[in-house]
């Protein structure tokens, strides 16, 4: 297999290097993502980790998408990714922060074979991950005091994610929710229970996407 093909002969070259010009990385970072695409699609074979229809531009939809959460917080260390399922974001933010001292990105993961394809990610590429293979709930509870960054990525309604990681948004982490169309009208449940900071940047990969920052996060008084 050639390094600008992927499993079944499907060319991929053309959507790495539009993924690359929209968030580029150093040498390194790019051979880290090169064996976990590699890697990710051939678990894909028996695992359903993405959906099919997104493998043609897997670089594009997948990995730039989960890059361009680091401009936004470019001197956050400390991650914890809600509902990580194929390792989106959290295998390619790893990747950017191996060279990084003291960095550590966490993998909250309750499914068996992903947190098994996961782990095997993390092994393969040597980034600083841990996976906890674990409801989100139990692992906030617990989770390290120090935290620069909570994310999550086509897991749940904003509300849902302001309930799982208003622990560490409150002890001042960063929520980074990559979020598509139906943002606002999350933003607007999300508010009646919620007193959020939260701020809308356009996505870099989709027209239709964007990142969702929440700080602040406080609970709305009963009434």
């Amino acid at each position: 297999m050639s390094k600008a093909t992927g499993q079944g002969g499907l060319d991929l070259a053309g959507d790495k290097a539009r993924a690359l010009a929209l968030t580029p990385v150093s040498r390194e970072t790019l051979q880290r993502l090169a064996i976990y695409v590699e890697l990710l699609l051939r678990w894909q074979q028996t695992t359903n980790l993405i959906s099919p229809s997104t493998i043609p531009h897997i670089w594009t939809r997948h990995i730039a998408d989960s890059l361009q959460l680091m401009d936004l917080v470019p001197d956050a260390k400390t991650w914890i990714d809600l509902g990580s399922g194929g390792g989106f974001p959290a295998i390619p933010v790893a990747c950017v922060l191996a060279d990084t001292p003291g960095a550590m990105v966490h993998l909250v993961e309750s499914n068996g074979k992903k947190a098994a394809f996961l782990r095997e990610a993390v092994r393969a590429t040597g980034v600083p991950a841990q996976v906890h293979a674990e409801r989100i709930e139990k692992f906030v509870a617990g989770a390290v005091n120090s935290v620069d960054v909570v994310s999550a990525r086509a897991l749940a309604p904003l509300k849902t994610l302001c309930d799982q990681a208003f622990p560490l948004i409150e002890r001042g982490a960063t929520g980074l929710f990559l979020k598509g169309l139906d943002v606002d009208t999350e933003l607007t449940e999300a508010s009646k229970y919620w007193k959020l900071d939260a701020r809308k940047v356009p996505s870099k990969t989709s027209p239709d996407g964007c990142v969702v920052i929440v700080r602040n996060l406080k609970t709305q008084p009963a009434t």
